[in-house]
């Protein structure tokens, strides 16, 4: 379900539509328009799945007009998630219009269905998702779809492309080794071509980076991480210009895609935090970053915002903030750094990230590669960092340290 921007902000907060807004304060206002929310805070959640008409000419008429905001069945969604969705859209400049999906992987999917067909060729960068290159190298595969997979760093663009290449999906930091890419130059050099740049925004969200802004045709997040913030819903979402709107909106409908309106409440209710909840991961993960790259047992720390992460200078350039999802090199062996992950206290064990908990897990990117070989001697573990005392979590990561270099 996607929302067309449009709607005047005059009823929403007492806010006029011409006065730009700050980030921080487009999280608290976006989607709460008085004819979605009426005259309460938040949005309320519209359980339905069937919408009743008056008379058979009124449902006639519900055929016409696909755009949220007009009830037509439980599919296409209720103010719940029509107000989410024009909140995301509102929070990416430019856009036209959001669709939200059940899960991050069913976003990505969705978004290169809606621009791919049988025949054409996918570049993907080579630090891209787990999932993302399954869905390549399986799904789309089977459906006659060729892709092929490029260093995250490349400068000569023009050697990516050939006749065939419809599409181009990003990620931009990688979220196990975390290369900045430089997103405006690849998205100019695509559109020379015609190709159709997605870029997987999840680990800045728009509130530190916006996308289509820079040239991005397709924003993808899993709100399941930072937008939701408490780990609690699987969503994703797809926000995008009018070029590829309808068949972005097309392709989703005929797909079945939907949420539901409990899910997209809890959504709602996270990205009002959003703004202090990133202020807080920010601080604290940058702050244990610089403390680990003083440890003995850290061979390296990839963080966006260290100088020496690969494509720092593209994240300076580019986006305004960093998030608490980033790695480092212990320079043990695999069994040396579980020991390191299982004497945590205050980090679970687990997948996924953008929650009020700290997270460790072991990767493995050497896994994962297919033109860019990860070779570097050490383990890397993946660290999410919550909202807990930054104190509290280094001595958390002090105490684990010492307990590996025991064994």
């Amino acid at each position: 379900m996607g929302i067309r921007q449009g709607y005047s902000q005059s009823t929403r907060c007492g806010l006029s539509s011409e006065k730009p807004q700050k980030p921080a304060t487009k999280s608290v206002t976006a989607g709460r328009r008085g004819a979605l929310t009426g005259p309460v805070v938040n949005v309320p959640v519209w359980r339905a799945s069937t919408h009743l008409y008056e008379n058979v000419a009124a449902l006639e008429a519900g055929k016409s007009g696909n755009h949220d905001g007009r009830f037509f069945y439980g599919r296409r969604g209720s103010p719940t998630q029509w107000s989410l969705a024009e909140a995301l859209t509102e929070m990416e400049p430019g856009a036209d219009g959001t669709m939200l999906y059940p899960s991050g992987v069913a976003a990505i999917a969705c978004a290169l269905l809606s621009v791919l067909k049988a025949g054409d060729v996918l570049l993907m960068t080579d630090n891209a998702y787990d999932p993302s290159r399954s869905l390549a190298d399986g799904f789309l595969k089977r459906f006659g779809v060729e892709t092929r997979y490029f260093d995250p760093l490349i400068t000569d663009y023009d050697l990516l492309f050939c006749d065939r290449t419809k599409a181009i999906l990003l990620e931009s930091p990688g979220s196990l080794t975390f290369e900045v890419q430089d997103i405006p130059a690849i998205c100019l050099a695509a559109k020379k071509r015609n190709v159709v740049t997605l870029l997987d925004n999840t680990w800045a969200t728009s509130y530190f980076h916006t996308a289509l802004e820079k040239g991005v045709d397709m924003a993808i997040l899993s709100c399941t991480k930072y937008i939701v913030g408490h780990s609690d819903v699987m969503m994703g979402s797809v926000t995008t210009h009018k070029k590829y709107w309808t068949r972005l909106r097309q392709t989703a409908q005929q797909l079945g895609q939907t949420v539901s309106p409990d899910d997209a409440y809890l959504a709602s209710r996270g990205l009002r935090t959003l703004s202090v909840r990133m202020k807080a991961h920010e601080t604290s993960a940058l702050q244990i970053a610089k403390w680990l790259q003083r440890q003995p047992d850290v061979a390296a720390v990839f963080h966006p915002a260290l100088p020496d992460c690969p494509g720092h200078a593209f994240w300076k350039r580019d986006f305004t903030g960093s998030t608490g999802l980033f790695s480092f090199v212990h320079k043990g062996d695999a069994a040396t750094a579980a020991v390191f992950v299982d004497a945590l206290e205050l980090f679970g064990i687990g997948y996924s990230w953008g929650g009020f908990e700290s997270l460790a897990l072991p990767v493995h990117p050497e896994k994962y590669r297919s033109v860019v070989p990860w070779n570097k001697a050490g383990t890397l573990i993946r660290l999410q960092i919550g909202l807990e005392d930054t104190d509290d979590l280094v001595a958390d990561l002090g105490q684990a340290f010492a307990r590996a270099r025991d064994v």
